[in-house]
Parts: C-alpha cells; sequence; structure tokens
C-alpha cells in the first residue's frame, strides 16, 4: 500500500472530517474566563474519545487549571510527539462577528472556502490536521509508521500557568525523538514553512525621578532636571546612526546566517515594500547593512513600546515632571544571555543618568532565543514533504515572535521541534470572524501524511 492510497483516503473522507472539526469548534473552550471551565473539560473529553477512536491509549490528566490531553500509539522507527492546544480566545467584541463564533459554517468567500468560527484557525483545525492524517494512515495500512504522542494543553491562550510543571513531572512520557507542533502559518499565505528560529524576549520598565513633586515650569523650568529629557536621551542612545542597538555586549551570541537559509529566504522573494506599505511605510528602519527578513527573523531589536510622565490630559499644563517612565522589550536570537542583557541595559541606563536623578527598574520577562538544529534528518525530509505538497517549494524560516512551547521543550525535554502550520495571514486569530481556509485544513492533512511518510521511509 503506497502514500497515493492514504493521499486518496484523505481526500474521500474531507466530509466527514470537516465535520469532525465542526464538532470540535461548536463547544466554546475558553480557557481564560472561569466561566468555560465546563467547556475546557468537555473539549479535552471530545479528545479523548477522538483519539480513542483512531486506536490511542489516551487519558485526561488534570492540572491545577484546565487538562492536559496524553495519548500514545505504539509503533516501530522513530518517536513523534505532537503538540497542540484545544483552548480558544475569548470572542469579544461579540457584535462583530457576522455570525454565532461557537456555531461553526463553511463559508463561500473570494478567495474559496473557509471554515469559520472560533478556534478555527488557532489552535483546533490546526491541531485537526495532524489527527485527520493520523486517522487516514490507520484505515489504509492498520498502524501507523512510528510511535506517537499527542499532548494537547488547555491553556495555551492563558498563558499556559500548567505548562511546565506539568511537562517537569511527567518528562520522561513525553521524551520522543522530535516534537511536532502544528501553530504556524504559511509564508504570505502561500508557501509552506517550518520554522527553525524563534526570537526570545526581554522586558524592561524603566523610571526615572528627579524633584520630589511636579514643578512649576515658569519657576523651576531651565534649572531643575526634567526626567523626560533624561528619559528622551537615553532612548534615543539605544540605536547609532545606522540602527544598531548599543548597549554594551549586546550583540554576543548573534549568529550570522548560514549560506543554505540565506539562499532559501532569498528564493523567498519578500516583498518588504507591500510588507512596510501595508502600515503606512515605506523604509526599513532596523541595521542598514541586514536585509528586512533578517531584521524580523534573525536579528534583534531594542524597541521603546511605550513612554509616560508629566501631563497628558486634554488642553496643557505646563509642568515639569517628577518622574518619567519608559516600556522597553528586546527580541533576542541565537545565544543571546537575556540575564546579562537586562544586567548591561541597566548599567547603560545608570551611566547616563544625571546627578539629582534616581533611576529604578521593573524586568517583565527574560526568555532566550530558540534555534532548531536543521541538521536532524527529520527537517530535510519535512522541507520536501511539503514541498510535494504545495505549489512553491517550502523553506526554513523565522518568526519574528516567540512560541513558548518550542523552547520548553528544548529547556525542559532536550527535544527539538519541527513547527510547520497552514494558517493564513488573513485568518483573523484572535480577532472576531476568525476563519481557516479549507485548502488550508484539506492540504494541512495531507501535508502531515506525506511527513510521516518521509520521516519514517527507510
Amino acid at each position: 500500500m503506497s502514500l497515493d492510497e492514504i493521499l486518496t483516503r484523505i481526500d474521500s473522507q474531507m466530509p466527514d472530517a470537516t465535520e469532525r472539526l465542526m464538532e470540535l469548534l461548536r463547544i466554546p473552550s475558553i480557557s481564560t474566563d472561569p466561566a468555560f471551565k465546563s467547556q475546557c473539560d468537555h473539549a479535552a473529553d471530545w479528545l479523548v474519545a477522538d483519539l480513542q477512536s483512531i486506536g490511542a491509549t489516551v487519558s485526561k490528566r488534570p492540572t491545577p487549571g484546565h487538562p492536559m490531553v496524553l495519548g500514545h500509539i505504539d509503533g516501530d522507527g522513530p518517536h513523534v510527539l505532537f503538540y497542540g492546544h484545544y483552548d480558544v480566545q475569548p470572542v469579544d467584541p461579540v457584535d462583530l462577528w457576522h455570525r454565532d463564533p461557537f456555531d461553526p459554517q463553511v463559508e463561500e468567500t473570494e478567495s474559496g472556502p473557509v471554515i469559520r468560527g472560533r478556534g478555527s484557525s488557532d489552535d483546533k483545525g490546526q491541531l485537526m490536521t495532524f489527527v485527520e492524517a493520523c486517522r487516514a494512515w490507520k484505515a489504509v495500512k492498520g498502524s501507523l509508521p512510528c510511535k506517537i504522542t499527542f499532548f494537547f494543553e488547555g491553556e495555551e491562550e492563558s498563558g499556559s500557568p500548567s505548562l511546565i510543571p506539568f511537562m517537569r513531572e511527567n518528562a520522561e512520557e513525553l521524551r520522543a525523538d522530535i516534537a511536532l507542533i502544528c501553530d504556524t502559518g504559511l509564508f504570505e499565505s502561500r508557501t509552506p514553512a517550518i520554522v527553525t528560529m524563534l526570537r526570545g524576549l526581554l522586558g524592561e520598565e524603566v523610571t526615572i525621578t528627579g524633584p520630589d513633586k511636579d514643578l512649576h515650569s515658569g519657576m523651576y523650568g531651565g534649572a531643575a532636571m526634567n526626567p523626560i529629557r533624561v528619559l528622551g536621551g537615553i532612548i534615543s542612545g539605544l540605536h547609532d546612526d545606522t540602527g544598531r542597538i548599543t548597549v554594551p555586549g549586546f550583540y554576543d551570541g548573534v549568529p550570522e546566517l548560514s549560506a543554505d537559509i540565506a539562499a532559501q529566504w532569498r528564493g523567498l522573494h519578500f516583498d518588504h515594500q507591500a510588507f512596510l506599505g501595508d502600515v503606512g511605510l515605506s523604509v526599513p528602519a532596523g541595521e542598514q547593512d541586514r536585509t528586512p527578513l533578517e531584521m524580523i527573523w534573525s536579528r534583534p531589536t531594542c524597541e521603546v513600546n511605550g513612554i509616560s510622565g508629566g501631563y497628558t490630559g486634554d488642553g496643557f499644563k505646563t509642568v515639569l515632571p517628577s518622574q518619567a517612565s519608559a516600556k522597553i522589550s528586546f527580541r533576542l536570537v541565537g545565544q543571546q544571555d537575556p540575564h546579562a542583557i537586562r544586567e548591561n541595559f541597566r548599567a547603560y541606563v545608570r551611566s547616563h543618568l544625571p546627578e539629582d536623578c534616581e533611576v529604578s527598574f521593573t524586568g517583565h520577562g527574560a526568555s532566550p532565543a530558540s534555534t532548531m538544529v536543521t541538521t536532524h534528518p527529520a527537517f530535510e525530509a519535512a522541507r520536501s514533504a511539503l514541498s510535494d505538497e504545495w505549489p512553491d517549494a517550502a523553506a526554513f524560516v523565522g518568526c519574528g515572535g516567540s512560541i513558548p512551547i518550542a523552547g520548553y521543550f528544548k529547556q525542559i525535554l532536550d527535544l527539538d521541534a519541527l513547527l510547520i502550520g497552514f494558517g493564513k495571514d488573513d485568518d483573523q486569530i484572535h480577532s472576531p470572524n476568525e476563519k481557516y481556509d479549507v485548502e488550508s485544513f484539506h492540504k494541512g492533512i495531507r501535508s502531515w501524511a506525506r511527513v510521516l511518510d518521509a520521516m519514517t521511509r527507510d
């Protein structure tokens, strides 16, 4: 029996697969709202029953929050762990939805049919692509090509408070050869992508204090140090004229792209003018010797996310403020040490502090970057398999944001992860009218069947 028979089975069973997804989408498993706790339990129970229907030994595992679903199917060959999450974001503002967010339907659009409903793309539709691929494989061949662990979380959309303790307590049961994660998307909604770089994140809040009270600018202006002026100078000095970040030691541990990855990225033909034009901009503002894709995927950043100080209400009030504050975030790559950068940043701020001013800091998280070792044979096998399914060749790409679970797999289980997803840029995840293209669901199922075949082929 060949892979073609499995793909044919997937094609013929799409109505049933779509209805199963609809059943799961009808469950309002909103993890952040305690009013929906029983519905999160219901979603976990639904997944337990569905995995049992394809032969998995599976159970719902309690946590202090919402339950985990953990299942296993034995098999020969490599051992893969597949992760997804069954919880969803709140639906507010509900009046902006075109239909009940938990009454999913297939809708026709100008670009083709879509599955409309909360969780359709993030992450129930993506999760079910893998389950349906396993179902088809089992139906055709009677067994799966490898040992598979299914690991489904119910708190991803509410910060995953139970995830790390659960992974540490169950590390032996979760160990595998490689992890698979389906919570990402296609590059520019068309090119299959395997995310191999995830930036880390460091947050710092800086408060400069000068006078012990707000001052009248007519009486004290010019004589008293203004904390906003101090803060402005510190912020303006964080980048040089070429966009390079000036914090001492900041670039320690920042790697250069390999020639192979750089070539793949060039082959994506990223249109940065259109990317910036969509938000009313035109000129890349980062390091001037880097391409725009490097800026958002493989280079670190320092950004001011908010500033406060003085009078900001209606009208005008001529004061010198007692305090000025800024929230500053750093996206990190490679082997950058977030704790070392925090100390170096604070030292930089103190070195620019004039007399009569004090500074205080509040840290807001410090997580390192995750970089997957693409020399693992599963990576190239998966890239080839995805290229066979989609019109465009698949590429190893970066991710400007952070996906914590991939880092946890590496830190806790020493497990590299293949991040493969089929979402599109216009899926409106976390927003009203979330959707998942029927094509994404269909070709996503076919893609996982191909990946399993490629990873386990002798």
